[in-house]
């Protein structure tokens, strides 16, 4: 019997959800491609939102998020510190949550503008987390709060500090919200494939930057 946190909308579709991630991903790629350096983090956040209308994206379920420098280590829903300019050695994200028809997409991830290692180490990492968080879902199948345990200890090993307050969500036909507003990492139980949302943000631990990147649960 499927769990209540994992029951499906009135409209969910599974070929809906996968042309709007694949729709969500392909605008984070187009974002990033329009960043230069000089620009403010607000005039990024008004580009975010042309490349989103001209893809036909024209309605979020959660803001947009473009990031750069030290405000790249700040929380879901945070707002960023003004002024931020995109510097020649510098990293940013960007994280969207648009609808396409009747279906969320959600996705982020991280750039780096320049050459500084650090930087590169945290775009590189932040995947790599993903990708091994991943790999024990599908392999183990253990439960939400078991699943970031793991990812927070990984992190930590691998020299980055994992931000818990992005803990991982539904996705849904939109609005997911109507089904569940709950973390994944505050799950009991092992999430179901193509059901979550996979956050992970690390930040530095002694410099100011961060790295983000997030997809769904796919077996």
């Amino acid at each position: 019997m499927m769990r209540p946190e994992e029951q499906l909308g009135p409209n969910y579709d599974w070929d809906g959800m996968m042309e709007a991630r694949a729709r969500t991903r392909a605008a984070v790629g187009a974002i990033a491609a329009e960043m230069r350096v000089g620009m403010a983090e607000e005039e990024a956040g008004k580009i975010a939102r042309r490349v989103l209308k001209d893809a036909g994206l024209l309605r979020g379920w959660h803001g947009i998020f473009v990031r750069f420098g030290p405000n790249t280590v700040k929380f879901y829903g945070e707002p960023s510190e003004p002024g931020a300019v995109l510097g020649e050695d510098d990293i940013f994200i960007v994280d969207i949550g648009p609808v396409w028809k009747k279906w969320e997409g959600d996705a982020g991830d991280t750039f780096v503008t320049g050459g500084d290692p650090e930087m590169h180490r945290a775009k590189r990492d932040v995947r790599v987390l993903f990708d091994r968080v991943a790999a024990k879902w599908r392999a183990e199948r253990p439960a939400g709060t078991a699943l970031y345990d793991y990812a927070s200890a990984e992190a930590e090993r691998m020299g980055w500090r994992l931000n818990l307050d992005l803990g991982g969500h539904r996705l849904a036909d939109f609005p997911h919200a109507l089904v569940h507003r709950g973390e994944l990492k505050d799950a009991a139980f092992s999430p179901a494939p193509q059901l979550w949302v996979l956050e992970m943000h690390i930040r530095h631990p002694e410099r100011r930057f961060g790295a983000f990147y997030e997809d769904l649960l796919l077996d």
